[in-house]
């Protein structure tokens, strides 16, 4: 996903945004300001973090007018500073004061997942282990923050439930715990996609090893379990950590041995990075 945006995909999802905050048209800034002037705009940090969603930004106003000079100062995926001017911007009046809050809504709720991500990701450098992102995103905008993730240096786990097959607790509740879930999926099972289940224990670990599982996710053990389960699985498929992980616990865990490190809060609970929009006058 970080080297390439699927502007099919997420094209539609900005146009919506726009008409969501428009309606049927800005009134104030229709009634002010005729509709051939011109003005300038810088879009400035007001806080420290890592910048995400820039191009969509730009896509924003190239809605509302086509031509507008849209010039970035930082490249997407930098660090920025407190007061950094992150893009200047020329063109039509009414677009950049319409566009201005979808624009910033996007690139501060992306700016803020990029910058968690990143604090994971620097927590655990040096180590062989992945940070990875879940499904727990804004409904409607999990393109957007999965993208982001990647910004942060994080990696993507599945896109939706077509994307693998993942065995959870509650499947395994009412299937009637995890032999019986497996032995119903196995012979199911189609050709080239993976299979990982939830262990909440060492036995359900055991479990999945007798099956052909591509990864065996380790949900809320302790630091304890998670070592005897990596010595258990001994490199016979993806080892995967997830639950409750939080910046002061990431590193100890990546010490375990496991694979990868699936975090909900990359998403759920990242905090928007604060940015303003200014316009003045075009001399």
């Amino acid at each position: 996903m970080k080297d390439a945006i699927h502007w099919e995909k997420i094209s539609p999802i900005l146009q919506n945004a726009l008409q969501e905050d428009i309606g049927e048209g800005d009134l104030t800034t229709e009634l002010l300001f005729p509709e051939d002037l011109s003005a300038c705009a810088k879009i400035v940090s007001k806080t420290e973090g890592i910048v995400a969603g820039l191009p969509f930004a730009e896509k924003i106003f190239r809605f509302l007018d086509p031509e507008i000079v849209w010039s970035p100062v930082v490249s997407e995926g930098d660090s920025i500073t407190l007061n950094q001017t992150l893009v200047t911007l020329e063109g039509k009046a009414r677009a950049i004061l319409t566009g201005e809050r979808v624009a910033l809504n996007v690139l501060q709720r992306l700016s803020g997942i990029a910058t968690l991500t990143h604090a994971f990701v620097e927590r655990v450098k040096g180590l062989p282990v992945k940070i990875l992102d879940t499904r727990k995103t804004t409904p409607g905008l999990r393109l957007l923050e999965k993208y982001a993730v990647t910004i942060g240096g994080g990696h993507n786990h599945r896109f939706g439930l077509d994307d693998a097959i993942m065995i959870k607790d509650n499947h395994r509740t009412l299937a009637g715990g995890m032999e019986k879930a497996l032995q119903t999926i196995q012979p199911k099972r189609p050709t080239g996609i993976p299979l990982e289940v939830e262990a909440s224990n060492l036995e359900d670990v055991r479990t999945a090893l007798n099956y052909s599982v591509d990864i065996i996710m380790l949900d809320n053990m302790s630091i304890e379990e998670m070592k005897q389960a990596v010595d258990l699985i001994q490199g016979k498929c993806i080892i995967e950590a997830s639950g409750g992980i939080n910046l002061e616990t990431v590193k100890e865990i990546a010490q375990t041995g496991v694979n990868t490190i699936s975090i909900g809060a990359l998403t759920h609970s990242a905090k928007a990075l604060d940015l303003s929009l200014y316009v003045y006058p075009k001399q």
